[in-house]
């Protein structure tokens, strides 16, 4: 039986996410997703992917902030029951900690975006 076009090729979520968390393409596992922090690669540079079609947009952005939210609240507040921190040393550390976990996060959350709308054929994808 031969193989019909690369548009009728299965493109399983879960494989190519985990491949994307990584910042490789998810449709071969060899290129990179990314050519700078947030801008996808225009293609990717071994199965000729296009990812610059992908209309992420602030999807992304609030699925971080939904996280952060949750894990910095409830953190807070165990930290405020249990320690006596200063107010101007809270000022200082919680702002600091959720810069830094949002710019961990901000990638892997639109590269999963952008996956999941590749794996579902959605908008740019579809082709």
């Amino acid at each position: 039986m031969s193989e019909g076009p690369k548009n009728d090729v299965d493109r399983p979520l879960g494989p190519a996410l985990a491949l994307a968390l990584k910042g490789r393409c998810p449709a071969c596992g060899e290129g990179r997703m990314f050519g700078r922090f947030l801008k996808p690669a225009s293609a990717c540079g071994h199965c000729g992917q296009a990812w610059d079609v992908s209309r992420a947009d602030d999807f992304p952005a609030y699925i971080v902030i939904l996280l952060l939210g949750h894990l910095l609240v409830p953190l807070m507040i165990e930290v405020n029951a249990a320690l006596d921190v200063p107010l101007g040393v809270q000022a200082l550390l919680w702002p600091a900690i959720a810069i830094l976990l949002a710019m961990l996060m901000i990638q892997p959350a639109k590269a999963a975006v952008i996956t999941f709308q590749w794996s579902r054929r959605m908008d740019g994808f579809r082709g």
